[in-house]
């Protein structure tokens, strides 16, 4: 249990305390759940985190044993202005709490057919890369990046940092205007093709859709951004690993005043008297406010009474879920080149593989996968002479996972060795794993997906379940199946709208819109 002080309660901002002395709980620890804390603390409310495990950060938990430190979930640092702009809210800086290295090159893909590529932390050196696969594909990406980052902007400062998760916040005729000449709702996929022949080119600029929980056929053109964000933006490693963000957000929430209690489950929310009766093993406590961390459907299902359940049973069975996943967390003796820090691993054709999980849900036979080694750039993840390893292999939502899983870890084995040249068996001194099954059973998440609700055409911004719920007036959700969606800056800055929702329905009216812009 972390727990805050009277000065750390001080250093709130007076003239900024809307929500002065109300009490609020947070009911998980995940990245949403904890910028959402801080921003709710710095709002002057008596914010108490309950986290079910004993680690905080959701998915983006560490496995640390025997001189190893392994991310179990997100583990790549992208949008740093992102972060900057989430500790500037708290005149605070990143490297107050961890240290980044900018890598370069940002990753490389390793195609199956003996192809590969470094790409560049140099947008004019990846020109040149796509030039060397296509006439004109220097050209082309320019122009391709060009609009990236215009969608970037547009989807970015209008969809991200500003809060559009109803219908009435789309009303906007600035919007509008910003949409021009940008093709916002085609398949991506259509979009790529209008600027590159090559397959491989399309993979490059289609492959960050993984972040997304989505396919170049069912996610709408928009998400090039994050093409600006690979290329322009940069890709970063935190010093210890993406577990070390979650360290520093949790001590920043303890500044602010947060009370943080981990390995306590929440088991029911009572709505009583204008606010809540939290339920966990210890008792009940009574609150003014809950926002949900835990994603909706499984506070619809388990949390909530008989009788006030937020969308029912059909809505979630006909959700499209991003993807599950199959992790290999490896501890491995030796070398691994020609791994690198992100090694992507393609067939060079992926219909197969995205088909597998969206279409006709089944374990892939030729997939696409990740290796992270972040050993290569931190030598604090591993002890000397070892790599720390993680494998991802992205599949369907609800497969079952029992036999089939020892067989289809053989097969990946089998398939790094084949595809990188990298022969891990017999040098693997640490090894865990998790699939469908332990993301349904640890996280409670649908049909065990690894990501929440993937971002397709009708599950984005105000299609995704609302920050507002409407069973209560006291009851907020927050997280990667809320607006503005999948990720961690994402769910960074859904942590801040949340927050804001929470403030401006406390002071309605012009205050309240006036705090909002703020």
């Amino acid at each position: 249990m972390l727990e805050s002080t009277d000065t750390a309660r001080s250093t709130h901002r007076d003239e900024d305390q809307p929500l002065s002395d109300q009490e609020t709980t947070v009911v998980g620890g995940g990245i949403g759940g904890l910028s959402a804390a801080c921003y709710l603390a710095d709002s002057g409310a008596n914010v108490t985190l309950i986290e079910r495990h004993d680690q905080l950060g959701g998915v983006a938990g560490r496995i640390e044993t025997e001189g190893f430190r392994i991310d179990t979930g997100p583990s790549w640092y992208l949008m740093p202005e992102t972060f900057e702009r989430f500790f500037a809210a708290f005149d605070r800086k990143p490297e107050d709490y961890y240290e980044l290295t900018r890598l370069d090159p940002h990753y490389r893909i390793l195609w199956k057919d003996g192809d590969r590529v470094d790409v560049p932390d140099d947008p004019d050196a990846v020109a040149d890369l796509f030039e060397s696969y296509e006439s004109g594909g220097a050209d082309a990406f320019r122009s391709y990046l060009d609009g990236a980052e215009r969608a970037y902007e547009i989807g970015v400062e209008e969809f991200v940092y500003r809060d559009r998760s109803r219908f009435r916040d789309c009303l906007d005729p600035r919007l509008l205007r910003a949409a021009r000449g940008v093709t916002l709702l085609s398949p991506m996929a259509d979009y790529v093709a209008d600027y590159f022949e090559h397959p491989k080119l399309r993979q490059l600029v289609q492959f960050t859709l993984v972040f997304l929980g989505g396919a170049p056929h069912n996610t709408p053109a928009i998400y090039t951004l994050m093409s600006h964000v690979d290329f322009n933006l940069g890709v970063y490693h935190p010093t210890g690993g993406i577990a070390s963000v979650v360290d520093g957000l949790a001590e920043l929430a303890v500044e602010l005043g947060v009370d943080i209690e981990t390995g306590r489950t929440v088991t029911g929310l009572d709505p009583a008297d204008g606010g809540f009766d939290v339920r966990t093993e210890a008792g009940e406590r009574q609150t003014d406010t809950v926002v949900a961390n835990a994603n909706p459907a499984h506070v619809d299902r388990d949390l909530l009474p008989d009788g006030a359940s937020e969308y029912g049973e059909a809505y979630w069975q006909n959700r499209t879920y991003a993807p599950s996943a199959f992790l290999l967390y490896l501890g491995v003796e030796g070398d691994v080149d020609p791994l690198s820090h992100h090694t992507l691993v393609l067939p060079t054709d992926w219909d197969d593989h995205f088909e597998a999980i969206f279409e006709r849900p089944r374990w892939p036979e030729d997939p696409a996968y990740y290796i992270n080694v972040p050993s290569k750039t931190d030598p604090t993840m591993a002890p000397s002479g070892h790599e720390a390893i993680v494998v991802l292999v992205p599949i369907a939502p609800g497969l079952e996972d029992g036999p089939a899983r020892e067989r289809f870890r053989r097969k990946i084995l089998q398939d790094i060795r084949t595809d990188t040249g990298v022969n891990l068996e017999g040098r693997i001194v640490l090894e865990r794993s998790v699939c469908v099954s332990e993301f349904g059973e640890r996280y409670r998440t649908p049909q065990g997906t690894a990501l929440g609700l993937a971002h397709t055409l009708g599950q984005t911004g105000p299609l995704r379940p609302s920050i507002r719920s409407s069973v209560s007036d006291s009851l907020y959700y927050t997280g990667s199946y809320t607006s503005p969606g999948i990720g961690v800056p994402m769910c960074l800055v859904g942590g801040e709208h949340t927050a804001t929702a929470v403030r401006d329905d406390a002071v309605p009216g012009p205050i309240g819109r006036l705090l909002n812009q703020r």
